[in-house]
């Protein structure tokens, strides 16, 4: 495990070790490692972990070896009609893919460098013990939520586990880093389609509804431009962008930002219900001023 990579191998495992494998190279999937090859996550019903209801869920699902069905695992049996926090063998963890080592309490430098989300965090981890202690009380009592793509996934919980911390924002995304990379980059989208003349502020902020796929989009817009010319005001430009991207991603990292509390897991039930609620009441308030 180095700068670039945080791959590592099964004898280097250690109870209490957040662990993500990688899904089509597209999203990466979390979860706890609780010693005996046994893994404690969070995941959508048929193991669907990113639920978009798009062309990305196929991908995915195509992509990872199931054992469900008449091909069940003899460790796990059939888990596919399973959801929220379930245990399962390391190899029906990691679906075929390779196994990577979650880093914590890395410098902010770090975590820059680190081109990619859901890699490392700032945030210091608790000991092991209670690490695993958080992880097996959310397995026993199914106290982490309703699983959401944005505001609670599988990378919230493994790093709830971790650190006991919980954001506390209706307004945010969750604690998730790869969710929070995708908004940083959302702000360099903004500001390469300013520059294009996609989006006009006209003396106001412009607000853009990023999507992945909108990022995508704008990246390939700059780069159809840059090889049809190269200017000081686009390379100016470049540069002014991908520093908003890493003050955005430090920004929004659970070892940064304010909008956090410490949170015992026997009061986690509690408090999620609360925020669900709270949630659910946003989405209502903006669909009544949107009609």
């Amino acid at each position: 495990m180095g700068l670039f990579s945080n791959k590592i191998s099964r004898d280097e495992l250690k109870a209490g070790d957040h662990i993500y494998s990688w899904r089509s190279y597209i999203y990466s999937h979390h979860g706890i490692y609780v010693g005996d090859r046994k893994v404690i996550h969070f995941t959508r019903r048929g193991g669907l972990e990113i639920g978009t209801g798009t062309y990305l869920d196929k991908i995915i699902e195509i992509s990872v070896p199931r054992h469900g069905g008449d091909n069940p695992c003899p460790n796990c049996r059939d888990q596919s009609t399973l959801d929220g926090v379930i245990s399962s063998c390391l190899d029906c963890f990691l679906a075929g893919g390779n196994l990577y080592l979650f880093q914590y309490d890395v410098s902010k430098a770090i975590l820059v460098a680190k081109q990619r989300g859901g890699t490392c965090t700032t945030a210091p981890s608790d000991p092991p013990e209670e690490v695993v202690h958080r992880a097996k009380c959310l397995l026993s009592g199914n106290g982490f939520g309703e699983y959401h793509l944005l505001d609670n996934n599988c990378e919230d919980f493994a790093i709830y586990c971790k650190t006991g911390l919980l954001v506390f924002s209706v307004t945010k995304s969750g604690s998730s880093s790869q969710v929070n990379a995708v908004c940083a980059a959302g702000g360099v989208a903004s500001l390469a389609l300013r520059y294009l003349g996609v989006v006009r502020t006209a003396g106001k902020a412009a607000s853009l509804a990023v999507s992945p796929a909108s990022v995508v989009s704008a990246a390939a817009c700059a780069i159809s431009t840059t090889l049809g010319f190269v200017t000081t005001g686009f390379a100016a430009m470049a540069v002014v962008g991908y520093g908003k991207y890493c003050i955005g991603r430090v920004a929004y990292d659970v070892g940064v930002r304010k909008d956090i509390r410490k949170v015992p897991v026997e009061e986690l039930s509690t408090l999620m219900a609360v925020l669900e609620s709270s949630l659910d009441n946003l989405d209502n308030t903006n669909i009544d001023k949107n009609k």
